[in-house]
């Protein structure tokens, strides 16, 4: 679960309602840092928010949780290297580098290429030995939730 888009998928279902962190707040009977704090990821909703959550904006939690994000700038990983070098790693500049070497074992090497210039303090190979073998499930995981952060980033007029 990758704490940080749930959290800029929060943002993003609120601001498509027109609502302000106040305004979310007062309807789920908590307060406006609650609201900040899910949208910073520094937490995430509890159980029983969740389920106001979903019943306000009509999605069921899994939803919440496993954001699907429709493509709005690209459709898979490969697409990265078509955003601008300052807007990708802002976008992707919450994720560690045990993630983004993870991502781009499934990569194509312009790919590879890209993110390494992109990201020049992270050692990619010592990471990548760190990481070592994992499975495509993982990879894969790893480069949708990468696609979906970008997606949503590009939702919100970023």
């Amino acid at each position: 679960m990758n704490t940080g888009l749930i959290a800029a998928y929060l943002q993003f279902l609120r601001k498509r309602h027109n609502l302000t962190q106040e305004e979310l707040a007062q309807k789920l009977e908590i307060s406006r840092q609650a609201v900040s704090k899910w949208e910073t990821g520094a937490t995430l909703p509890d159980l029983e928010i969740l389920l106001k959550l979903s019943k306000l904006y009509e999605i069921t939690i899994n939803d919440i949780l496993e954001p699907k994000v429709k493509p709005q700038r690209i459709a898979d990983f490969e697409g990265i290297v078509t955003i601008p070098e300052d807007e990708l790693k802002e976008i992707l500049g919450q994720y560690d580098s045990k993630t983004l070497v993870t991502a781009l074992m499934g990569a194509s090497p312009d790919a590879n290429r890209y993110l390494e210039k992109i990201f020049p303090e992270i050692d990619f190979e010592k990471t990548r030995n760190e990481v070592g073998r994992v499975r495509i499930e993982t990879v894969e995981q790893a480069q949708g939730e990468i696609v979906a952060l970008i997606n949503l980033w590009f939702a919100e007029g970023k």
